[in-house]
């Protein structure tokens, strides 16, 4: 079996913990606004590549990997389902540990018996909740987000850990309310075990302009870091309170 992968990193520090070997898989069906890597939207670009060649990449820098593992990133992974699979089982066979990075916008809660074959190998999820409110999340991303909701429940139910992600863009994703109905929301995750909140940058209009493309979020601001920890801290304001109605 091969798989659709656009590029790979050998030292990844913000792909889950330790250092990993980070495989970014090509395609994904979302257009995030703030999307830094649009050339993975097409899935009939990047290489056709095999597990056994990734994990031999893999193992080349084993020695420095020790602690971390391998993440799927994309693009989208969830959408080769069968094929994250057989990258994880092999990377399990061999003791490494597994991440997913996903958004979740594929998920099928009716039909997902070939994406809980990839679980079955994944040790930890690291879920990006783009925006709580449906609408607001079709604006941003395309899709709406119930399918996403419904992975993180699943997730959960099944147990596996899960590391939420979130980018705070200022107009879009800032608003207190909001963050707080976020973060109500994950206080109904029994699997959390980490908050990533991410300050919004435009790092990524370069690119956009490389590949003959409109930015889509212009000349919105970047957010301060102080900001983001504000975000944060109302997140975690709305993760207590939640916690404290269900008590």
């Amino acid at each position: 079996m091969t798989g659709r992968i656009h590029s790979t990193e050998s030292f990844g520090t913000v792909d889950g913990p330790g250092i990993r070997f980070v495989v970014f898989f090509q395609g994904c069906p979302l257009r995030c606004k703030y999307c830094h890597n649009p050339d993975t939207w097409d899935f009939s670009g990047g290489k056709e590549t095999t597990a056994e060649e990734l994990m031999k990449e893999y193992d080349s820098y084993r020695e420095f990997l020790r602690s971390g593992g391998i993440t799927a990133t994309g693009g989208e992974p969830l959408a080769q389902p069968e094929f994250l699979a057989e990258l994880f089982s092999l990377a399990k066979s061999k003791g490494v540990h597994t991440c997913l990075d996903t958004s979740a916008g594929v998920y099928d809660p009716e039909h997902h018996e070939s994406i809980d074959r990839a679980l079955k190998y994944t040790d930890l999820v690291m879920l990006d909740i783009k925006h709580i409110e449906n609408d607001f999340h079709q604006d941003l991303t395309g899709i709406g987000n119930r399918n996403v909701l419904a992975f993180a429940e699943h997730i959960r139910d099944l147990g596996i850990p899960v590391w939420i992600r979130h980018v705070v863009v200022p107009g879009i994703t800032d608003r207190y309310e909001e963050l707080f109905s976020l973060g109500e929301y994950l206080s109904t995750l029994s699997n959390l075990k980490a908050l990533d909140v991410l300050p919004y940058h435009d790092m990524a209009k370069a690119k956009y302009a490389e590949l003959g493309l409109d930015y889509p979020l212009g000349d919105t601001p970047p957010l301060t870091k102080e900001k983001a920890v504000k975000a944060r801290e109302t997140i975690i304001a709305g993760i207590k309170f939640g916690l404290q109605r269900q008590k």
